[in-house]
């Protein structure tokens, strides 16, 4: 399974245990409103935020995915990363696209009362 969240808002993700994610080539997918959307090229994370507000993400299990397991990128604020597990996962999160992307400087992103391992190795809050 992969979560992924382009241009949403008020989102919860909950009780979900999503693990070893592959890429995906670009398809269609259906959206909001029943409507047919192409969705892009997909790199194996667990759940991915593009320009997305207000989402909670909690209580989930996730773990041995291609990439990374959760990604909140490019725009993306108001999100809040609670209570989950990460586990067995190089790459475990991506806050930001990268340091120069002007829209994520005002990201907004609380993480708190994840648990983190076994088996983690980077891209973990310090």
């Amino acid at each position: 399974m992969i979560f992924v969240c382009d241009q949403q808002s008020n989102i919860i993700i909950h009780g979900l245990r999503i693990h070893h994610c592959q890429p995906q080539p670009t398809s269609s997918v259906i959206g909001p409103d029943s409507k047919i959307m192409q969705l892009g090229h997909v790199d194996g994370d667990a759940i991915r935020l593009v320009t997305a507000t207000k989402v909670w993400i909690d209580h989930n299990t996730l773990y041995m995915c291609h990439d990374g397991l959760l990604d909140v990128t490019r725009g993306s604020t108001g999100i809040t990363i609670s209570n989950n597990w990460f586990r067995n996962q190089d790459k475990v999160m991506l806050l930001g696209h990268d340091d120069g992307y002007v829209r994520d400087k005002g990201m907004k992103v609380t993480v708190v009362f994840n648990h983190f391992g076994p088996n983690c190795n980077q891209r973990m809050p310090r």
